[in-house]
């Protein structure tokens, strides 16, 4: 059964909520206190409701134009740069004071592509996430247009989102905008176009809908949605395009209300993550476990620890995909390295408590997390 509104939200235990330029900065006169306030109400209300909230926020560009006396917004990149740099500022500024207001903390996190394509960067973006989460942290994360170029950019928000919702495993995407959501065509031109309620993610035909309908503040439109939503139902997270100005928005979407076009991912969560990494043909090495960890593997879903480990074969890096395997060589899963190979040799047989002693630091205790690990002979 294809899941709807009502359960796809209502389920959802970790969201990232993507706002657009033209929403934070009132049409690009500066940053819109009261409405980035009232998104901080409905955030701390999900987080207060058990759920586990990233924000994604557009902005810094347009503020620091404001504050440089900016009526147009440049085309050059070293003064787009120097916008962001002074508009962050007062971005995060906004979001801790709003953030704070509601008892919430918060924390900047700035990216860019490099940052998701390196794999070692990648894995501790995603760490630093988690924790923050963990301890009830609300980040607010932007491109770092500061150090980008045209050549490592997202050059949108909704694709930044998309990576991000990826890079934590969220259960859904909300992206927030200036439009209800998704027409079959341009309603600004076509009277005949109707509303599209509900679809599924990467449906080649709404592309077409799409078109190229966009703000003249920020730097996606209607289309960029839709591929973010494709991009975020390959980890299995469905997505929302609704009008951020919409009362409530965020508190009754998660209650099941259903508000603005719902994009279904194909497949679940885990399932997508799992397929990847059973997928991968590009092993980079080996790991040989005792028979006491080939037994926690299977049978208990645990991680997998230093302790187990009796050998390391190739040359790894922390964050690669890695085959696991029994004492006579058979694979029993694969899964992330959170420590590279030459690390690895030194941890086995070794207790978790003694890989800060070892390595002078400790990325994670385990070296493959249950939740990087997939089963892929049994017995």
């Amino acid at each position: 059964m294809t899941p709807s509104t009502s359960t796809v939200l209502r389920d959802a235990r970790r969201i990232v909520v993507k706002v657009g330029s033209s929403l934070v900065t009132n049409e690009g006169r500066g940053l819109d206190e009261q409405a980035i306030g009232e998104w901080c109400r409905q955030l701390s209300a999900l987080v207060r409701d058990g759920r586990e909230v990233i924000m994604v926020s557009s902005g810094a560009i347009a503020e620091g134009m404001k504050r440089l006396g900016w009526t147009q917004r440049p085309k050059e990149l070293h003064e787009l740069q120097a916008a962001a740099a002074v508009g962050q500022m007062g971005l995060a500024q906004m979001y801790e004071t709003k953030l704070r207001e509601n008892g919430l903390g918060s924390a900047q996190v700035l990216l860019t592509h490099a940052d998701l394509a390196d794999r070692e960067r990648y894995l501790n973006a995603r760490s630093t996430l988690l924790t923050l989460l963990t301890h009830g942290v609300l980040p607010v994360i932007n491109e770092n247009d500061t150090v980008v170029n045209d050549e490592i950019k997202f050059g949108d928000n909704d694709t930044l989102g998309a990576l991000v919702a990826n890079l934590v495993e969220a259960d859904a995407l909300i992206i927030l905008t200036d439009q209800k959501g998704l027409y079959t065509a341009d309603p600004r031109r076509d009277p005949a176009a109707t509303f599209v309620h509900e679809a599924r993610a990467g449906d080649a035909k709404l592309e077409d809908m799409a078109g190229g309908a966009g703000s003249s503040i920020g730097k996606g439109g209607m289309i960029t949605k839709i591929l973010a939503a494709k991009r975020a139902a390959g980890s299995g997270a469905s997505t929302v395009i609704a009008w951020g100005r919409e009362p409530d928005a965020l508190v009754r979407l998660t209650q099941g209300e259903a508000i603005g076009t719902l994009l279904v991912a194909p497949t679940q969560k885990q399932q997508a993550r799992k397929q990847w990494m059973a997928d991968h043909l590009q092993l980079r090495g080996a790991i040989t476990v005792d028979d006491g960890a080939v037994s926690k593997l299977r049978h208990e879903g645990k991680s997998l620890l230093p302790i187990g480990m009796t050998a390391v074969e190739g040359d790894f890096s922390r964050g690669e995909v890695i085959a696991i395997q029994d004492g006579q060589g058979q694979e029993i899963a694969r899964g992330l390295a959170n420590y590279a190979a030459a690390e690895a040799r030194l941890l086995c047989r070794k207790p978790s408590q003694e890989v800060e002693q070892l390595l002078g630091y400790i990325a994670e205790p385990e070296m493959v997390h249950r939740d990087n690990l997939v089963l892929t002979k049994q017995a």
